[in-house]
């Protein structure tokens, strides 16, 4: 007789729509949505990037290649946002209804003193971290398999717990998150959501600085936070799965931060 299989298998089979999961903790969330046997779709906004993702999970896990395709869905036009994210969805799901959607999409932090602040500079800094999650819980619904074993899992930053001198506009958006998750699970119920709040982590997003100064940085941050060492994309993560596993959480936020806001 076969052993009973409750919790290793939660996501197999389940259908993952990852939107930023061509690079850093999105990338992440798709591998290991692919290991837990899930059936995954990528989006970001360009499609030669999609497609280079999709090979790289592909050559990573050759039994999964059907199991993983990737549209692009540009989120950073205003005047387009709403029907890019709508047409995104009725794409992904035309066949079949989604389970679960993740959203780790993000632009460069716009850093701003109080006193340069403008709204379109403040509407531009919020675009995709704010008010992209927020019209794409607008629309979800429609293609979500309805109860609580579905979910939307949105991304904030540990700025929202901790505030930073000159991140005012983007502290606000992060703290908007949490409260954006708690709204969102009452009037969604029963679909799910949540919120993970992620401190400094190893990324893509560096990928302007010198190794010199990005090793700088990262020990820096290693020598402060209690872990000893700046956050893994393969642990974070662990974050978004636990999320979708645990059909009883819902208006929550998870901080997978090193310890950083005991320092």
């Amino acid at each position: 007789m076969a052993d009973q299989v409750k919790y290793t298998n939660k996501l197999k089979d389940k259908r993952v729509l990852v939107i930023g999961g061509s690079s850093g903790i999105g990338y992440g969330v798709a591998e290991a949505c692919l290991e837990n046997g899930s059936i995954v779709t990528i989006s970001s906004s360009n499609q030669s990037r999609i497609d280079r993702t999709i090979a790289k999970l592909q050559a990573a896990y050759p039994s999964a290649k059907s199991r993983i395709t990737g549209h692009a869905c540009n989120l950073g036009d205003q005047a387009t946002l709403e029907t890019n994210l709508e047409t995104l969805l009725k794409t992904v799901a035309t066949d079949h209804k989604l389970d679960h959607i993740v959203f780790t999409a993000a632009d460069p932090l716009a850093v701003m003193k109080v006193a340069d602040l403008t709204l379109p500079a403040l509407i531009s800094a919020g675009l995709i971290r704010f008010f992209a999650p927020l019209l794409l819980a607008k629309h979800a619904p429609a293609y979500l398999n309805p109860g609580p074993a579905s979910s939307i899992t949105l991304t904030t930053g540990s700025v929202s717990e901790r505030p930073r001198p000159d991140w005012s506009a983007i502290g606000a958006f992060a703290t908007g998150l949490q409260g954006m998750a708690r709204g969102l699970a009452l009037d969604l119920k029963p679909i799910r959501v949540n919120v993970v709040s992620p401190g400094a982590v190893d990324t893509e997003l560096g990928r302007g600085m010198t190794e010199e100064a990005k090793g700088e940085m990262f020990k820096a941050i290693g020598e402060k936070v209690p872990t000893g060492q700046v956050g893994r994309v393969e642990d974070v993560a662990e974050a978004f799965l636990y999320l979708m596993r645990d059909g009883n959480v819902t208006g929550s936020m998870v901080s997978s931060n090193g310890g950083a806001l005991l320092v």
